[in-house]
């Protein structure tokens, strides 16, 4: 069986690239004939994951000689992001349903879709899909609606190999660039870990550098304005230098889907910083307290950390 992937693949995102790896190694084990990722960055993703690849609008030679498209994982089939990323991953989709492939969408959350268009095309070409399964039970809900059947299944994140480690006292924080991540919040979120954790050795963790990178920066010297000053930014990190790092960890403060992920796998105390559904999806199934953006005062949620 040949297979193309289609997901947010060569953009050096944590998640992605993990959900990437775990996908690539689930169809070895099944005995692919090739496997074939669309990607930002051809060169690397075969580097990094022994696999075929292909630009990101340089994917039908691979589509026509392929058997099985697979869309996924993360979270493909949203507007929120933009209206041209959904139909981007749409029109993948649309094609290889046209060539007569069969179209699997993998551990996905789906949504939010605002427009109309998003909606009335994603609904049109999910239904053609052979397979779909879903990381979420509001994108299941949304999808039965739609009078379409899913799978609910766990983030294939999951299923990332992590060594439970005896926890070092470390302290991680994960922060992107963000609406409503601005100097206000930063200056209340750093006060905070400077009341709790002054004695602590911190990490922050910039897990895609072209959007993390800026905001880890600014908030390593908010930290050291609060006289902390064992404290540095983590950057360049492969998907097991991110788990390492992580199960090394006794406290976790993450916005990224992902390293909350790896925080409630690998066991460490993780509080989220609400910036987008999925997160707070999560951390209501998994009971993690939670911060919003608009906050004023977060020592509730870090009393609940402990």
């Amino acid at each position: 069986m040949k297979y193309v992937v289609s997901g947010y693949i060569g953009f050096d995102n944590f998640g992605d690239e993990a959900v990437a790896h775990v996908l690539s190694e689930k169809l070895k084990h099944e005995g692919a004939e090739k496997i074939t990722f669309i990607s930002a960055n051809p060169q690397k993703t075969s580097e990094l994951h022994n696999v075929f690849s292909c630009g990101m609008f340089n994917f039908m030679p691979a589509l026509i000689e392929s058997d099985t498209l697979i869309s996924g994982g993360g979270s493909l089939l949203q507007d929120v992001t933009s209206l041209k990323s959904l139909l981007y991953y749409l029109s993948i989709i649309f094609i290889a349903l046209l060539l007569n492939k069969k179209v699997e969408i993998f551990a996905q959350g789906i949504g939010p879709i605002k427009t109309v268009i998003g909606k009335i095309l994603t609904k049109s070409v999910l239904k053609r899909a052979s397979k779909i399964s879903v990381r979420d039970t509001e994108s299941q809900e949304l999808l039965k609606q739609w009078g379409i059947e899913s799978e609910l299944v766990k983030d294939p994140v999951f299923d990332i190999n992590v060594n439970n480690k005896n926890k070092k006292g470390i302290v991680g924080i994960q922060l992107r660039k963000y609406t409503g991540v601005n100097d206000d919040f930063l200056n209340r979120l750093a006060n905070e870990i400077a009341n709790r954790f002054s004695d602590k050795k911190i990490e922050i963790l910039s897990l895609q550098d072209s959007i993390d990178l800026d905001i880890c920066n600014n908030f390593l010297q908010k930290l050291k304005e609060q006289n902390i000053n064992n404290v540095s930014v983590l950057s360049n990190l492969s998907v097991n230098d991110v788990t390492d790092k992580i199960s090394d960890l006794e406290y976790l403060i993450a916005m990224r889907f992902h390293a909350n992920v790896i925080g409630i796998k690998s066991g460490v105390k993780t509080l989220a910083i609400n910036y987008d559904p999925k997160v707070e999806k999560l951390a209501k199934e998994y009971n993690l307290p939670i911060i919003n953006l608009d906050d004023k005062d977060f020592s509730n949620q870090f009393n609940n950390l402990f």
